[in-house]
């Protein structure tokens, strides 16, 4: 770090090249330039998929154009990526002056009131870039934002009428949405309007690095004094880098984990990073937005792999690459699974009605033949509203009634106390570690997948607030509870 009034400071050294990457390995350098978006006009080329942890499958009101809980990213026709070419160290009160220049991307790193480095990006035709962030202005391919109001705390479970992702929400629960010009979003979201980049090389094995900060409309990004209208850059980190380069985070961070093993096939959590403008990797800071950074992982990179999460302080992306994409089940395939279930006529247990899951189209309307689930066993009956007795300190109602709303009820098979509610299928392919059937059920909410699925997820912790983290359903962001996160699911078949 340049301290205000150290003779660096005072006598920065003369402007110079740079090497083709602030990384130690150069973004695009093995790669060859490709102005086509097929290859031989055949396919688009596909880099990979961001999946919004907390939508099973679609936002509320649809997905329309870059208001969407998922996005794919294909070649580009022309290669819009860039790198850093040459650096310059200004005043500090010159620097809107030499970022006049709008064609010509660049980062401003302001190291003292007196004192600014400005590093030049060039074109790379060998990458393409793609931009992510709360700002609705065009450059950002991908707008996320936070829900407003959403709780900070998780646990809790459905009651009738309630949908995926109803009750209690973490903080990975989130709204992508679009805008006009960048109004009518929260001023106190934590996700930067230009959170991270994401650029990925166009030639095989098209290797996709992430980037903390996004290029704003004027193709800066300032890392010092505000210019945006916005203070998530104000108080960013920054610092001189030991081979005389520049370096910094963004005020809140963005935060990756990669997974230890193999996503769908040895799904274990990685460690939880922090990742530079430059792309370098940091161990996580004492809070999200401390001043003082991390220590350097040298061995680590900004390498996007099946299974990487990817942190915005607000809302949690996963990146999976077509291979892995290749082992989930599509849309197609989970609607044979619900009908296979239904087909084999599971009943209730007490009044012998069979039970059915609904269409995969109606997510937030329960159904009267849903099948319902106590989570702390695992027994799937048919909606009841009983079950709660007078010893046991409820507020029961006539016969031992109660408001489905207050979630705690004794199973009639094991009588285990705990909370009752609806079964939702999955929706989000994505999210599947594999394509197994439909057996388990995450705790408490209630969103059934394959019992691969619901084990890897529960392993990983998910960032919330400042350096707490919490395992989460994928499909709702509902803190999951309970010994393992997720229960069995134990059906009874048709008596007949």
């Amino acid at each position: 770090m340049v301290l205000e009034g150290s003779s660096e400071a005072l006598c920065p050294p003369p402007s110079l090249e740079l090497r083709p990457s602030c990384n130690k390995s150069p973004l695009g350098s093995c790669s060859t330039p490709h102005d086509g978006l097929f290859t031989g006009d055949k396919e688009p080329i596909k880099y990979g998929e961001l999946m919004v942890l907390g939508h099973n499958g679609s936002l509320a009101n649809g997905d329309k154009g870059r208001r969407r809980s998922r996005l794919a990213l294909y070649k580009r026709p022309k290669a819009n990526g860039v790198k850093p070419d040459v650096i310059h160290n200004v005043s500090t009160p010159l620097v809107s002056k030499a970022l006049s220049n709008k064609s010509q991307h660049s980062i401003s790193y302001t190291l003292s009131r007196s004192h600014s480095v400005i590093v030049e990006y060039t074109h790379d035709s060998n990458t393409d870039m793609f931009q992510i962030g709360r700002s609705t202005e065009n450059m950002i391919d991908f707008v996320v934002t936070d829900t407003a109001g959403s709780s900070t705390s998780g646990g809790g479970g459905q009651g009738q009428g309630a949908g995926p992702g109803c009750g209690a929400r973490g903080q990975g629960q989130v709204v992508v949405g679009e805008g006009g010009g960048g109004g009518g979003q929260s001023v106190q979201s934590t996700i930067s309007r230009y959170a991270c980049r994401i650029m990925c090389e166009r030639s095989a094995p098209y290797t996709a690095r992430i980037y903390a900060a996004g290029f704003d409309s004027s193709k800066n990004i300032f890392l010092g004094v505000s210019h945006r209208g916005d203070d998530h850059s104000e108080r960013a980190a920054k610092w001189r880098t030991s081979d005389g380069l520049m370096d910094g985070l963004t005020t809140n961070g963005v935060l990756v984990m990669h997974p230890a093993g193999e996503f769908v096939s040895e799904p274990a959590p990685g460690v939880w990073r922090e990742i530079s403008v430059c792309g370098n990797v940091f161990a996580l800071r004492e809070t999200r937005s401390a001043q003082q950074r991390g220590t350097l992982v040298e061995n680590e990179s900004n390498t996007l792999q099946d299974g990487s999460l990817i942190d915005l302080c607000g809302a949690t992306l996963l990146w999976r690459t077509p291979s892995g994409l290749r082992r989930t089940p599509t849309l197609k395939q989970l609607e044979t699974l619900r009908q296979e279930l239904n087909a084999a006529r599971p009943q209730c247990p007490v009044g012998f009605n069979t039970l059915a899951f609904p269409s995969l189209a109606r997510r937030e309307i329960v159904d009267k033949k849903q099948p319902w689930v106590y989570v702390n066993c695992g027994h799937v009956h048919g909606y009841h509203n009983w079950g709660y007795r007078k010893d046991k300190g409820h507020n029961v109602g006539p016969r031992g009634t109660a408001p489905a709303s207050t979630g705690e009820r004794e199973c009639p098979m094991c009588r285990r106390v705990g909370p009752y509610v609806p079964l939702w299928l999955g929706c989000e392919g994505g999210l599947y570690l594999d394509a197994g059937p439909p057996t388990h059920a995450f705790c408490p909410c209630g969103h059934v997948c394959s019992e691969k699925t619901v084990v890897g997820w529960s392993q990983i912790p998910l960032p919330h607030g400042t350096h707490a983290f919490h395992a989460a359903c994928p499909f709702c962001g509902t803190w999951l509870t309970g010994e393992h996160g997720h229960i069995k699911l134990i059906f009874q078949g048709p008596v007949d």
